[in-house]
């Protein structure tokens, strides 16, 4: 292919607005991206009512002034991508709307991209990461331990059965007292804490499974703060979330290094926004390092949700012909095996 392909894409899947301008799959043009946390930090977490309206409020101007950092118009852009799914039905209608509209009145091809698949890209972007690899998804709505084939083929081998890495550490942040989001938080006040000072459970589930649970722990720590209460002893918070988040790590990193052997595979990629968890990055690279295997992970800006991974994820499926029509729906359960 000789001519450049430049895709314009919308993120808007929770409470994040973001659009960016990708050229060829690879170079990020544009990356704007338009946070509520502040917003929603008030009630604990995302409410979905809110999110929808403010992304309404926000998506025109963030997608002006992503193609004036890219110094390009609406004529320039090849294709307009968008997130289809998974995530809050109300956010992902608002981007998908806009979308449609811009892709119909510009005469440009739409391509419907999954959020998932886009957090996996997100890999492609900085260095020279390739397929095949093993690739753990980690946010706050998934965990997915993904063996990735090649661009656009994957296998799920296995998925959080309760909740997900990112919801366990809100709900633990908030029972701690540290508040929304919890997943920077507990990474920042742990390195103040003892990790081994509590030994909360680690849930592999039965013999070979690639799948997670996170409920057991987070319950255990509820239970623990619950006892301390009680018996009237001290809550050590730094303590707590060192232990909990060292809980968690240890069995992501175990399961993650367990699938790269089984595969034969020297390649392991983090993805999603616990991915900048800086445990997470040191235990993973510890056991890449003692295993021989290459690990990849993408900057702090590209774990969270944002337009750039979904227009490298684009870029992908256009050069395979991959076209949506008018009638794509918002599908907020949507599995990584539906996304066609």
């Amino acid at each position: 292919m000789n001519e450049d392909v430049i895709i314009m894409a919308i993120e808007s899947s929770c409470d994040e607005t973001s659009v960016a301008i990708v050229k060829n799959g690879k170079h990020v043009l544009s990356n704007i991206i338009s946070s509520q946390i502040d917003l929603h930090k008030k009630f604990g977490g995302v409410v979905p009512e809110i999110a929808s309206r403010k992304h309404i409020e926000n998506i025109d101007p963030v997608i002006s002034e992503a193609l004036e950092e890219a110094d390009m118009t609406i004529k320039d852009v090849t294709a307009v991508a968008v997130t289809y799914g998974p995530g809050l039905v109300g956010a992902l209608l608002v981007g998908l709307a806009e979308a449609k509209a811009i892709a119909f009145a510009a005469k440009k091809p739409l391509i419907g991209v999954h959020h998932i698949e886009g957090h996996i890209s997100a890999n492609y972007i900085e260095g020279d990461f390739k397929p095949p690899f093993v690739c753990m998804v980690v946010s706050g709505g998934h965990t997915h331990l993904v063996h990735v084939r090649d661009y656009g083929k994957y296998e799920i081998m296995g998925k959080t059965r309760d909740d997900a890495a990112g919801e366990a550490f809100d709900k633990v942040a908030r029972s701690i007292g540290l508040g929304y989001p919890g997943g920077p938080k507990i990474d920042k006040i742990s390195r103040e804490g003892n990790e081994d000072a509590i030994e909360f459970p680690r849930s592999y589930l039965e013999n070979g499974s690639y799948d997670f649970s996170f409920s057991g722990v987070k319950s255990a720590v509820l239970n623990y703060i619950n006892q301390c209460k009680m018996k009237e002893q001290e809550i050590n918070v730094p303590d707590i979330a060192a232990s909990f988040q060292k809980s968690v790590v240890e069995v992501i990193v175990n399961k993650t290094i367990k699938a790269a052997k089984e595969l034969k595979l020297d390649k392991i990629a983090l993805a999603g926004g616990v991915a900048a968890n800086s445990k997470l990055r040191e235990e993973m690279k510890k056991a890449c390092e003692k295993e021989g295997i290459t690990l990849h992970y993408p900057s702090p800006v590209y774990c969270t949700d944002n337009a750039a991974m979904i227009g490298v994820a684009a870029y992908y499926e256009y050069i395979n012909g991959v076209r949506h029509n008018m009638d794509l729906n918002a599908i907020p359960n949507l599995k990584l095996s539906d996304r066609f």
